[in-house]
């Protein structure tokens, strides 16, 4: 691998590509306001554009790294979006869709979408700002079971603990989220 060759950067998005547009898709379905206006493909070509320049600075040790470097790529790009799309002064803010009797199109909601709220929006921006600074054991566990979607089994396996170790790390990880996002708040 020579010092500003690119090549083996494209080379190993393009090997993940299959895996990475299936982590878009389950992604992008918790963002309904760019759902509307993305489809997975566009999603998953801006993330790899950023995943590739990131990777310009970062090199992952391992596939575990490199998937986390991913699913951070892939989550600022749909945070992006939700906030080009959505808010007061988003394109989808005032966008009326009418669709003809019959029409192919995307089914539109009945209600409005959440997400496209400001405050939602500035709610989902701090959880993920938040998870960003969670510490790193702490933060390799959410990006595996929460961004990744592998099964608690499967990334105990990953990081090389025990399913017991895994299940306190994924309590203790969520009650820190928890923690930043309300402070000492009680649950109710």
């Amino acid at each position: 691998m020579l010092e500003g060759d690119d090549s083996y950067r494209k080379l190993l998005v393009e090997h993940a590509y299959g895996r990475l547009r299936v982590l878009v898709k389950k992604r992008l379905s918790l963002f309904p306001g760019v759902q509307r206006w993305e489809q997975t493909d566009d999603v998953l070509q801006q993330a790899s554009m950023r995943l590739l320049k990131s990777l310009e600075a970062v090199k992952p040790r391992t596939v575990r790294e490199f998937f986390g470097l991913a699913a951070t790529q892939i989550r600022r790009t749909l945070i992006d979006l939700a906030r080009h799309y959505g808010g007061k002064q988003g394109i989808g803010a005032k966008h009326a869709t009418n669709e003809r009797q019959g029409d192919k199109g995307r089914e539109q909601p009945d209600t409005p979408d959440a997400t496209s709220d400001p405050e939602t929006l500035a709610e989902w921006t701090e959880f993920h700002q938040k998870v960003e600074v969670l510490p790193k054991e702490q933060r390799d566990v959410f990006d595996l079971l929460y961004y990744n979607g592998v099964t608690q089994p499967e990334a105990a396996q990953i990081l090389g603990v025990s399913e017991r170790t895994l299940k306190r790390r994924w309590r203790e990880t969520r009650q820190a989220i928890y923690k930043a996002m309300h402070g000492n708040e009680s649950r109710a």
